[in-house]
């Protein structure tokens, strides 16, 4: 049985580092966009899993980073 990792809100904002405040996520949750969580009772969880992927949908890549990316992928 695969054990799955779950942060608190708090833990969440902590996380990205005060850039998205508890308020935002609660606005979030309320407009039900942001990364997914759980609800069980009163509490609000979110999948340390479904944070990463919400990470993944959310990564910008600039042009530098895609030329070094072609330039990697190229044989030497």
């Amino acid at each position: 049985m695969s054990e799955s990792k779950f942060l608190t809100p708090e833990e969440v904002a902590e996380r990205y580092r005060g850039g998205v405040s508890l308020g935002t996520l609660r606005n979030w949750r309320a407009m039900r966009i942001g990364p997914t969580f759980l609800k069980i009772g009163k509490a609000i969880l979110y999948p340390v899993s479904e944070l990463d992927a919400w990470d993944e949908k959310n990564r910008v890549m600039c042009r530098a980073s895609r030329r070094l990316v072609e330039h990697t992928d190229e044989p030497a």
